[in-house]
């Protein structure tokens, strides 16, 4: 596989592993407020991600594009602090609403960004 589309599996295994303590920790505690956060990491950090990089690694043209690589940092700055926003939203903080409008934003051009790159750059 091309280091393009390990960089997008190794991302979603790090989701992955945070989702999943995220899970346990609320059902230890039995606060399950943040259930939110953990279904956003579980599908746009690391469903979202794997599946990125697999359509990458059978779009090579697509995978080692610039806008690919821009695509991943968005992606992962943009999930992270929308991540940050909806817990502190979730939590009791509604100044967070601006940051979680622009992150979510962020998140949807990039999907629309990855869209128009694999359609445009069929193998």
């Amino acid at each position: 596989m091309q280091a393009f589309a390990q960089r997008w599996i190794y991302a979603a295994l790090i989701y992955f592993c945070v989702a999943v303590t995220l899970g346990v920790v609320m059902g230890a505690s039995g606060d399950h407020s943040l259930f939110p956060v953990h279904a956003h990491l579980n599908l746009l950090g690391w469903v979202s991600l794997t599946l990125i990089g697999v359509i990458y690694h059978f779009f090579p043209q697509a995978g080692a594009s610039r806008i690919a690589t821009v695509q991943f940092w968005v992606h992962n700055v943009a999930l992270v602090v929308m991540m940050g926003a909806l817990t502190a939203s979730l939590k009791g903080n509604p100044s967070m609403g601006p940051v979680l409008g622009i992150s979510s934003s962020l998140m949807l051009l990039t999907i629309l960004a990855f869209t128009g790159n694999v359609m445009v750059r069929r193998a």
